[in-house]
């Protein structure tokens, strides 16, 4: 990835655990390579390069009528801040958002698969995640970006959830991008 690296090229990321090898991890592992350094500010949820780089019409209006509930990955609120960015182009969009304030969704990767710890993966959904994901209507639209999230989200909340991106498709037909 030299050549990208050295161009500035933005790297954008779906996934926020993912993204964050590159732009925590990476970082540590290799603290006196300017590579790691300059990958690092080279990295971007997608949310936050649309948000940074879209034009402001960018999707607007195309999710008007939609009803949304956000919850943010770990990684997301850990390394990225949040899912702010999220939010605000999805209201951009015209999207009634809420953000549900709900900490860990109690999957963490593999941590809620492994019988011994799935009680407590359990109770950690079970403590904001769970309560409004099962007081959301049909309707309802939930965006998580990690896939850890949403798989908890659709076994024990038994809802499918969806990625940014693909709430975002849903009412983008076509955008121009910048």
């Amino acid at each position: 990835m030299n050549p990208q690296i050295d161009d500035g090229l933005p790297f954008i990321f779906l996934e926020p655990s993912c993204a964050s090898v590159f732009k925590d991890e990476l970082h540590e592992l290799f603290p006196n390579d300017p590579r790691a350094r300059r990958l690092r500010e080279q990295v971007w949820l997608l949310a936050d390069w649309l948000a940074a780089n879209a034009q402001p019409d960018f999707a607007a209006g195309t999710l008007v009528g939609s009803h949304i509930l956000v919850h943010g990955h770990c990684h997301h609120k850990a390394v990225f801040g949040g899912a702010g960015n999220e939010i605000a182009v999805l209201r951009r969009a015209g999207a009634t958002v809420e953000p549900i304030n709900a900490g860990c969704c109690g999957m963490a990767g593999p941590f809620g698969f492994e019988a011994e710890k799935f009680e407590i993966s359990k109770t950690i959904a079970q403590d904001e995640l769970l309560p409004a994901i099962q007081s959301a209507t049909q309707e309802t639209i939930i965006v998580s970006d990690g896939f850890s999230c949403r798989e908890q989200i659709s076994q024990l909340g038994h809802k499918q959830a969806m990625h940014f991106a693909e709430a975002l498709a849903r009412g983008c037909k076509s955008a121009a991008l910048p």
